[in-house]
């Protein structure tokens, strides 16, 4: 499937450098330095793109629509980098072209953080390795950033840090408990465990972290959870609008007032936020809010989605 990727991916740097020049004002040598490519190369494309005629007043390439999306959500919420990809009517083909796209904005990424990579989990995040072109450090690692569910559909944490890891040739690390315990005694004495406890500061010191967020509707991963399931309507009219690394947020990226996000053997969202690269991989329309509310409370500093949440988070208050 990488390979489906690659004329995407080529068309979409295309658009970025165009957008970039003919309608940012940068100048040539601030697009190579700002897409970790050579000037050479910037300046191939921008004659490549000026003698093809789709420069005008505007630029008229397929994917310049995503460029500008693009900018204008990361003005809008202060991003480092957001990656806007086109929509597909296919659910499943939505989520791996999110995530490979979230695959090649992590490769030049890692090649300049070498301390430790932490993932998530979701069937998003699993597609993002297969466009993983980074080679960091042998002494790198990767760790999950949560604990894990007990269904495994490929998308549980335990196997998308493994498949990380492996795409990377480095070690994993693995929070080695449930996501939720039964109460917060119960994850109490859970951290009485030192290894626990030492893959838990592991989370907090990587410098990277990949990682996605979930409405709250009754078929997921998560809501399957027993614990989960007996209390969602109690979460719910607590005013969550979904959950990000296990945690249940408002509408304004505030932890809910409820037991549950004291039971949570993950990397709380706030310490999250404290790392030099903090990317939300997440698309679809019913993800919108927990989005909104995640970009409202600044846990991330990058974003990769496609167009139609890309277009509603620019809509209504910030």
């Amino acid at each position: 499937m990488a390979e489906l990727w690659e004329p995407f991916d080529e068309e979409l740097e295309k658009a970025r450098v165009a957008w970039l020049y003919f309608i940012g004002g940068r100048t040539q040598q601030e697009i190579a330095q700002e897409l970790n490519v050579t000037r050479l190369k910037v300046n191939k494309i921008i004659g490549a793109v000026r003698d093809s005629g789709h420069v005008k007043v505007s630029v008229s390439l397929p994917l310049s629509d995503c460029v500008e999306l693009a900018m204008a959500v990361s003005a809008r919420y202060g991003l480092s980098e957001a990656v806007v990809v086109p929509d597909l009517e296919d659910f499943v083909e939505q989520k791996r072209v999110v995530g490979e796209a979230a695959g090649t904005m992590a490769s030049a990424l890692i090649h300049e953080h070498d301390m430790g990579v932490g993932v998530g989990s979701g069937r998003t995040l699993s597609f993002a390795v297969r466009t993983l072109r980074a080679h960091p450090k042998p002494e790198s690692w990767v760790v999950g950033l949560m604990g894990g569910v007990t269904r495994s559909s490929g998308t549980n944490t335990f196997e998308v840090a493994t498949a990380f890891a492996r795409a990377l040739a480095v070690e994993c690390h693995y929070l080695a408990a449930p996501i939720y315990c039964a109460n917060p005694e119960s994850r109490n004495a859970l951290l009485l465990n030192d290894e626990l406890t030492d893959v838990l500061a592991r989370t907090e010191i990587a410098d990277i972290g990949i990682v996605s967020c979930g409405p709250l509707i009754e078929d997921t991963s998560l809501t399957h959870i027993r614990v989960v399931k007996d209390h969602l309507d109690a979460v719910l009219k607590l005013g969550a609008v979904g959950e990000f690394l296990g945690c249940f947020l408002d509408a304004h990226g505030n932890p809910i007032d409820h037991f549950l996000n004291d039971s949570i053997i993950a990397l709380p969202p706030d310490k999250l936020k404290l790392k030099p690269v903090s990317i939300l991989v997440s698309g679809g329309r019913g993800k919108i809010p927990i989005i909104r509310a995640v970009l409202r409370a600044g846990y991330v500093n990058r974003l990769v989605t496609n167009q139609s949440v890309a277009r509603a988070l620019l809509q209504g208050p910030r």
